[in-house]
């Protein structure tokens, strides 16, 4: 399965367009959002660009929460709190934000891939891209979407089967 991957999109709504139709037409069968969406609207701007499947986890900066699971619900995305698990194509996957320090952040994201316990430990926050593997886990952050804080607008591609990621350029 061909999965998309996304993070601190920030209510940018270029940024989010560029992403989705990237995304797509790299063979994206499923956006995963990886926090801070920010506001309702831009949920709704993935779906205009022709988004069918997002799952989400909810970041620090997105304060309208309850607009979010009902904006989300009604596009029929999911956006949940973290540590989010999924499963794709019999591989586990966990969702993460993150929050403080981007040290914090990645303190947490090695735990996780030590434990052995996923296949993937996907993550935000950091705004910074890390591609990388501790073990046989998957570590993946796609960067920042927005391009607000590195000047640098970015996503990734997944490919369960092989377990591999590709960092795309916005």
């Amino acid at each position: 399965m061909i999965v998309g991957v996304v993070s601190d999109t920030h209510d940018d709504q270029e940024a989010v367009a560029k992403a989705a139709r990237l995304l797509l037409e790299q063979g994206a069968e499923l956006v995963l959002h990886l926090g801070d969406i920010v506001a309702p609207f831009t949920l709704r701007r993935f779906s205009r660009e022709g988004v069918k499947r997002l799952i989400a986890v909810y970041g620090n900066n997105c304060g309208e929460r309850l607009g979010l699971l009902r904006t989300a619900e009604s596009l029929g995305y999911e956006i949940h709190d973290w540590p989010h698990v999924v499963e794709l194509a019999g591989r586990r996957i966990v969702m993460v934000h993150g929050k403080g320090p981007a040290g914090e952040t990645r303190e947490l994201v090695e735990a996780l891939a030590r434990s052995g316990r996923y296949d993937a430990v996907l993550y935000g926050h950091t705004h910074e891209v890390d591609v990388r593997r501790v073990g046989s886990t998957l570590v993946l952050n796609p960067g920042e979407a927005c391009g607000c804080l590195t000047g640098r607008r970015t996503a990734a591609i997944l490919d369960t089967e092989t377990m591999e990621a590709r960092v795309l350029e916005l």
